[in-house]
């Protein structure tokens, strides 16, 4: 169905918990809206590693006023999907999915908001897309091939397999142990000296102790220079290696994608981080009308927001919109 003539008072970009928890705030205010997310519900959680479990307890990541009921007192990625899916149902969210924004420009009334197939006449736009969609790449020869991968699922593909596991994180110890614990050759590649501080505290003494034991090999202060079919390269501080290897699971972290905001004109390049510029008692931007929601708020400080430091945007952003229309 065209949308050209339908007009919204608000067009939420992003599917994810955010967008959701935007969408459920106007449901509750009467506000006409509607939510375009590029792929399915809450892509990002979809496509995360089959078997996680959150960090955060289902109590913190509830939303809506709708409980979250889980099994243990930390949810898994299933609970979580179910959650969400229970919450579109329950509200009735008005969600068009597989519509990705291409563009957003100012219009007389508004924005105009333009997918693949439709666009949409809005006076507010709320973008919550998050960052898990656009991984950092590595730049090194032969990180486009098909073995490199940004994400993971599920350990059975790696069974028997040298592997090489890029980042000293919580995704990549988790990446690390599970592949290992599941039959596959383990060798990790860490920028830094060190682990990652604030590793899980049921991951962080599993990994030291597979480390110093050597059933994961770890080279800290190392980088990866070259990639081949059956071979990585890695600079560390005593040597240059050359090792085998199948597969590389790069969880090197995410960034946000500036596009719509670069469209809007929607400030982020004024500090290192690229962290936008709102408002953060209403997530207004500098530009009117343009809100952010979500992760999407904390620029490249990728560490700093959760699902459950950013659940008050949607309530902050429809608040404030009504107050416009006072």
């Amino acid at each position: 169905m065209n949308k050209n003539a339908a007009n919204y008072d608000v067009v939420i970009v992003g599917g994810g918990p955010a967008g959701i928890s935007c969408g459920i705030e106007a449901t509750k205010k009467g506000l006409k809206y509607i939510i375009l997310e590029k792929g399915l519900l809450v892509n990002s959680l979809y496509h995360f590693p089959t078997n996680m479990t959150f960090f955060s307890t289902s109590k913190n990541l509830e939303i809506g006023d709708i409980p979250f009921i889980s099994h243990t007192e930390k949810p898994t990625r299933k609970e979580a999907l179910e959650y969400y899916r229970r919450l579109a149902h329950h509200y009735k969210l008005d969600i068009a999915f597989r519509q990705e924004v291409t563009q957003v420009t100012p219009s007389d009334s508004g924005y105009t908001v333009t997918t693949q197939s439709e666009s949409y006449s809005t006076r507010k736009i709320i973008i919550a897309t998050g960052f898990y969609d656009n991984p950092r790449q590595l730049d090194v020869p032969g990180a486009d091939l098909p073995k490199v991968k940004n994400y993971y699922d599920d350990p059975h593909p790696y069974i028997g397999m040298n592997i090489l596991v890029i980042g000293g994180a919580n995704s990549a110890c988790d990446v690390a142990l599970e592949t290992w614990s599941h039959g596959a050759n383990v060798t990790m590649a860490i920028r830094k000296p060190t682990l990652y501080p604030r590793v899980k505290y049921w991951i962080l003494p599993n990994i030291e102790n597979r480390i110093k034991e050597g059933s994961i090999m770890a080279h800290f202060d190392t980088e990866v220079t070259a990639i081949t079919e059956d071979t990585v390269t890695l600079r560390t501080p005593e040597e240059t290696l050359e090792i085998p290897n199948d597969y590389i699971l790069a969880m090197v972290g995410y960034i946000p994608d500036y596009t719509l905001l670069e469209q809007l004109r929607v400030n982020y390049k004024d500090n290192p981080d690229h962290v936008p510029t709102f408002d953060p008692d209403t997530c207004e931007t500098n530009i009117e009308g343009v809100y952010l929601a979500g992760v999407l708020n904390g620029g490249k400080k990728t560490s700093s927001l959760f699902i459950e430091n950013t659940r008050d945007h949607g309530q902050k952003i429809i608040e404030h919109i009504l107050e416009g229309q006072a």
